[in-house]
């Protein structure tokens, strides 16, 4: 279903979904687990990205961890502590610790020596917040050495981790002490309460991707725990990315895949579907004010005659004159400023109707697709191989019909958002994305069609038995490649800004503008 020559790479090792560079088309789409491990990721030319489970982070992270703590020889809870400080950026602790680790340690709260000395006792030690006297197994102390009982504790990092993601690092509760160290030591050693220790590994996973600089986003699907780790390989514009729960969307710009339209063009058309300038002009376009109060009046009704509902004046729709001595308005006089703008704010309206109504249709259809989609791998698959006698491995091309739909109903909906934004004035490129535009429709009607009405009556037993199901696969198979090919053509068409017109343009051009050449005669 994508236009590109790259394929999903699943590197089954490390759990990581790769999309790196082959020579096969894959899907888009997928809604059984299955589907979901085989074929749930989206391809683009030049571009790879992972698709990360919460347990690739954390192993992302816990060699992070480990490097830090070889390398500087420090524990992993310093190690933590350093990480959070400088956004997961190993260099960076590095190259900070290595110029100047005294700096660094008063920076971030990572104290050498204590400030406290227990001086070994193990009983009648005072808890700084409750005062009470515990045994040394009953307080837990920071790098500062200031005790407090574990009971303390839990309360402190309860309310540390319930008032959000700055829990990741805890301080000591000792005012003025400037130790620090990483919740999650404190978390393991006194909190038991597993609902409250699942929130705070959550804000701890968290913080690696929201520090990666834009290099590792989550999935904004709602309820979505997967992350994507993007990369792009030779400046490539294309950013749709598919993750394992089947939700596409752009990486650039956030919103829904829309290849191949850009993301400036998918910004002013989401703006332009909420603005509320579309409503002046529809009142503008649909609307007459009263020439005697100004209020803005829709006529109801077939006659010309109006009554305003607030001021009780009688005019002519038309003319806008009032009714009382009224005669025939029907002598053309030329239009007025008001008029002109009426006239051109309606075009305009009618204009952005046609394009939002195709946009907002085959968004539509798409979801009825997915849906139809869903229907079919989870219930009638299995139909249709018991009454057909095969394997449904023999029947994924009715799938595969289904997944090119999805796409192009995808691809479709944004050409029509592409085309409210082209100039009105390049007229040859107009007609060539029309054309493009037309044949990628038609070829896609008549593919939905075959797969929604015609495979049903495989699926419900009401088809004649003297049809060839063979006839219907040959058929389908068919439609899937031609709409392929159509889809293809458009979309390389339009990531190229419709340069094919442009350089037929240009070549007329120079030909009208080359100079006859005229013989001399010789003397």
């Amino acid at each position: 279903m994508d236009y590109c020559d790259d394929d999903a790479m699943v590197d089954t090792d490390s759990g990581e979904e790769s999309l790196l560079s082959d020579n096969q088309v894959d899907s888009d789409y997928e809604f059984t687990d299955q589907d979901m491990d085989n074929a749930s990721t989206s391809k683009r030319s030049q571009i790879s990205y992972l698709v990360l489970k919460e347990e690739d982070v954390r192993k992302h992270q816990r060699t992070d961890i480990e490097q830090v703590s070889t390398v500087l020889s420090i524990s992993q809870v310093e190690a933590i502590v350093l990480l959070l400080h400088y956004q997961w950026n190993v260099s960076k602790v590095e190259d900070e610790w290595f110029t100047d680790e005294k700096k660094v340690r008063e920076l971030v709260g990572m104290l050498k020596e204590p400030v406290v000395d227990l001086n070994d006792r193990e009983v009648n030690i005072e808890c700084g917040i409750c005062f009470d006297s515990y045994t040394q197994k009953e307080v837990t102390t920071l790098s500062c050495g200031h005790p407090y009982c574990n009971v303390c504790w839990t309360g402190y990092i309860t309310t540390t981790i319930n008032d959000g993601p700055g829990c990741l690092t805890v301080k000591c509760p000792e005012p003025s002490c400037s130790a620090v160290t990483a919740c999650q030591y404190m978390v393991d050693k006194v909190i038991t309460d597993k609902e409250l220790k699942e929130k705070y590994y959550r804000y701890f996973v968290r913080s690696y991707v929201e520090a990666s600089g834009n290099k590792i986003k989550w999935c904004p699907s709602p309820g979505c725990e997967y992350a994507i780790d993007f990369a792009s390989g030779s400046g490539s514009e294309h950013y749709d990315v598919s993750c394992l729960c089947s939700y596409e969307f752009c990486w650039n710009c956030g919103e829904d895949a829309h290849r191949p339209v850009d993301c400036d063009t998918v910004s002013k058309w989401i703006s332009k579907n909420t603005d509320e300038s579309e409503n002046t002009n529809w009142i503008l376009a649909n609307t007459k004010p009263c020439p005697n109060c100004k209020r803005q009046i829709e006529k109801s009704m077939g006659c010309n005659h109006m009554g305003c509902s607030i001021c009780k004046h009688s005019f002519c729709w038309n003319c806008l004159g009032p009714m009382k001595g009224h005669r025939n308005c029907h002598k053309f006089k030329g239009g007025n400023e008001t008029d002109v703008k009426r006239k051109r704010a309606k075009r305009a309206i009618d204009r952005y109707m046609h394009y939002y109504e195709r946009w907002a249709s085959n968004q539509s259809s798409r979801l009825i697709a997915m849906a139809d989609l869903k229907k079919l791998q989870s219930v009638q698959l299995k139909w249709l191989s018991i009454r057909q006698g095969t394997t449904e491995s023999q029947l994924q091309f009715t799938v595969e019909a289904w997944r090119q739909i999805i796409e192009c109903r995808r691809v479709l909906k944004w050409t029509y958002a592409y085309g409210y934004y082209l100039p009105e004035e390049e007229q040859t490129k107009k007609e060539f994305f029309e054309y493009l535009q037309g044949e990628a429709e038609a070829g896609l009607e008549r593919l939905h069609h075959c797969a929604e009405e015609e495979l049903k009556h495989f699926v419900f037993e009401t088809q004649d038995s003297s049809k060839n199901f063979g006839d219907f696969r040959r058929k389908l198979t068919g439609l899937t490649e031609a709409t392929k090919t159509y889809f293809e053509n458009l979309v390389k068409a339009l990531e190229n800004g419709l340069a094919d017109v442009a350089l037929s343009e240009s070549s007329k051009s120079k030909t009208k503008s080359k100079p006859a050449t005229k013989r001399r005669k010789l003397k």
